[in-house]
């Protein structure tokens, strides 16, 4: 893995004993059958892991809400302003197929059972890609996920509206099946207490821009791991979504459902190398050390390194 830290590096580094001791005597409140359902298709993840890696970050993010609030409500005193609902936006990024889209459902399902029982959404940055139609028009088709794929001034408005407190927020929704946006389809925020912002790019800071995502965040997350084991994971991916999802007719990839298997590893490969691996290397491994807080993953999906912002 490329070096995280050196002797000026802004970040502590956190074994994974190290960090696990750090959830203190933070209840487990998930069950093996919540994390059975919170599960992805490959990552194996466990009671252990949560209990070990997650409920350390539940612990910390605890902290962080309570010290942001107290901010809030000191500026509120000062400026003589009534209480203003100000969401708690924490931002998901890294790699395709890295694990993402489950770190995001297992921390939103730890934070939403804290004994306050706050309100969290989540909401992914698919939701604000260019449909399909724009993207061709654009020839942007084979860089879906690279920066300029997504309409950034829509999800720009839509951060600043939740974090302006806004009773009622909308994002487009994307369809994983048919891999385009749902046309006429909304996902609908109501002033939640904490909003999980997932997606590759959200740590994008493009040049020149006066204003940018992170902005908007009060902690940032980024899921690394080797690229050769994000690799086999985006094939493992491909060949169970082969048997699954592709097989549905309405599905984009239904083309490739009845590939042979070797065939199917090189139409992986060859989609991984020639988009999402220069997309990991120029736009989404960059924005790492934007991040208050890294995880590393080992070949076995298993969180080793933890790496936080001082």
């Amino acid at each position: 893995m490329t070096a995280i830290g050196n002797a000026t590096s802004p970040f502590r580094y956190f074994s994974r004993e190290e960090w696990t001791a750090l959830r203190a005597n933070t209840p487990m409140s998930l069950s093996d059958q919540d994390v059975a359902a919170l599960r992805g298709l490959h990552d194996g993840l466990s009671l252990t892991e949560v209990a070990e890696m997650y409920l350390p970050l539940s612990r910390y993010l605890s902290l962080h809400v309570k010290a942001a609030h107290g901010l809030v409500e000191a500026q509120n005193e000062f400026l003589g302003w009534q209480a203003i609902h100000s969401p708690f936006v924490i931002a998901i990024g890294g790699s395709v197929a890295v694990g993402k889209s489950t770190f995001a459902r297992v921390l939103q399902a730890l934070l939403s059972r804290w004994p306050e029982r706050p309100k969290v959404a989540l909401v992914t940055t698919d939701g604000f890609l260019f449909p399909n139609a724009v993207l061709e028009e654009k020839s942007l088709m084979k860089r879906k996920g690279f920066p300029e794929s997504y309409d950034i001034r829509n999800l720009l408005n839509f951060l600043h509206a939740v974090k302006a407190g806004d009773e009622v927020v909308e994002a487009p929704v994307y369809s994983h099946l048919t891999y385009d946006i749902v046309s006429g389809e909304r996902q609908i925020v109501r002033r939640p207490d904490i909003l999980i912002f997932e997606g590759l790019n959200v740590l994008q800071a493009p040049h020149g821009a006066s204003v940018i995502a992170s902005d908007f965040f009060d902690f940032s997350v980024y899921l690394d791991a080797e690229e050769t084991d994000i690799e086999r994971w985006y094939v493992e991916r491909f060949l169970l979504l082969q048997h699954t999802a592709f097989q549905n007719p309405h599905s984009y990839f239904y083309r490739y459902r009845e590939l042979p298997r070797e065939e199917a590893v090189q139409t992986a490969l060859r989609i991984w190398r020639e988009i999402n691996l220069p997309n990991l290397r120029e736009n989404i491994q960059p924005t790492r050390q934007r991040a208050d807080l890294i995880l590393h993953k080992h070949s076995d999906h298993l969180i080793r390194g933890v790496w936080l912002r001082q």
